[in-house]
């Protein structure tokens, strides 16, 4: 991953966008075809070499001049045609897109693996039932299939997002000087549409003198996007780790230390750094926005800015994606506690389904409500069981039989369609 953004491969990008236009030229016949492929073949850095274009770069302090100063020596006669009509950012906004293109390869593959490991999940845990927590607090029983399939879904919707902005992304421009192609002469939008068909990309429709930040900011927005799903997800870890909680943990390897000076500590390290360079990433995509208006036809405000945030944003992201994958393959589920916590308010977070069960019988909803709360409240002032204040209220009793109680308040048949989701889910995925 690191390697689509060294120096050295860059370079390559940016010859790679000189060579296509030197063939556009001859295709139309504005350069000679022997040219062309002179300039074809030592468009590499076998040839073109980054001590080379630095070197000359201190000497004129224009990066892409020195690329094209560095490319024509090496051609010879040929030399006088290399960046013909061309203006910097034709070549290296083409050659991001290049870059991008390949990364959005790994991108894929790997949210793909994502949703692969959340799916497995999903499948393995779709009975488990477990507490279910608003604001914090128990609510109502719910299964770690489902969450697992939430996550999954999410991926999925990531997915689809790439795919979509690949055709807003992966794009292209030749349209020289502030955009009006003057300098590539009569057959300018031959040129352009020969040039990103050779390269494989999509071609802008209009531009100035860069492709247009929207696309870029789209595409970091997009990492932002998948950054915060893995930080909600290792949040979650984080929680459900919680000494007091304890129902699922992060692996922990046979030699690993969890502290320095305390011997038995095993802290959930691996979504802790999730979350901490799930902000880089999203930082990232906030200054992605500042790139947008830029003055006029261009400034370089944006080149600066990108040369950090866009490397930086997308090695992140590949590296947390690959950390989030091994959490999620390696987590300890600890079935002891999960059911320990279903039973931590006496029976109180089954309210709703009694309130429910008396609906069905009859009894107006509002008020099965106010009982049932009331129930529930004498339970945690008083520490009693919630079955036992149950069995004694008048308006329960004489609504629901104590076997009705019962079944009302049993966790394993209060989940509704919880697994009918998460096979519809998983379904989907397939």
């Amino acid at each position: 991953m690191k390697a689509l953004f060294d120096e050295e491969r860059r370079l390559q990008y940016i010859l790679d966008v000189e060579a296509a236009l030197a063939r556009a030229h001859a295709t139309v016949r504005d350069i000679p075809k022997d040219a062309a492929k002179e300039i074809t073949l030592k468009a590499s850095t076998r040839f073109v070499s980054v001590e080379r274009v630095k070197a000359i770069e201190a000497e004129i302090n224009h990066d892409v001049m020195a690329v094209v100063k560095a490319l024509s020596e090496k051609c010879g006669g040929a030399g006088k045609y290399v960046h013909l009509g061309a203006t910097s950012n034709d070549i290296t906004d083409t050659a991001l897109a290049l870059q991008l293109r390949d990364y959005t390869a790994f991108l894929e593959d790997g949210l793909l693996k994502l949703r692969s490991s959340f799916a497995k999940k999903a499948q393995e845990h779709i009975r488990t039932v477990c507490i279910g927590r608003t604001h914090a607090q128990h609510a109502v029983p719910t299964t770690y299939g489902l969450k697992f399939a939430i996550y999954a879904m999410e991926t999925d919707r990531h997915l689809q997002r790439l795919r979509e902005a690949k055709s807003r992304i992966l794009v292209g421009q030749m349209t020289g000087a502030v955009g009006t192609q003057a300098a590539l002469g009569r057959n300018a939008v031959k040129i352009q549409a020969k040039v990103m068909e050779d390269l494989g990309l999509g071609s802008v429709d209009v531009s100035n003198q860069v492709i247009q930040r929207d696309r870029h900011a789209e595409f970091m927005l997009l990492l932002a996007l998948i950054a915060e799903t893995l930080n909600k997800f290792a949040v979650e870890v984080r929680n459900l780790q919680r000494t007091e909680i304890d129902e699922v943990r992060e692996g922990f390897g046979k030699k690993q230390v969890g502290s320095s000076t305390m011997p038995h500590k095993m802290n959930p390290i691996y979504a802790e750094r999730i979350g901490g360079v799930s902000r880089v990433i999203k930082a990232d995509a906030l200054a992605s926005l500042d790139n947008i208006p830029l003055w006029h036809e261009r400034d370089l405000t944006n080149s600066s800015c990108e040369r950090i945030i866009i490397p930086e944003a997308c090695i992140l992201t590949d590296y947390i994606l690959g950390l989030s994958i091994n959490l999620i393959d390696n987590l300890v589920f600890n079935p002891a506690n999960i059911k320990r916590n279903l039973g931590l308010t006496d029976g109180r977070m089954m309210a709703e389904s009694i309130m429910m069960k008396m609906a069905e019988k009859g009894f107006g909803r509002q008020e099965a409500h106010e009982v049932v709360r009331e129930c529930a409240l004498r339970s945690y002032r008083e520490g009693r069981p919630f079955r036992e204040l149950l069995l004694l209220d008048k308006a329960v009793s004489k609504c629901l039989s104590e076997k009705e109680i019962d079944e009302a308040l049993d966790p394993e048949k209060y989940i509704g369609t919880a697994v009918e989701q998460v096979e519809a889910a998983l379904k989907k995925l397939t």
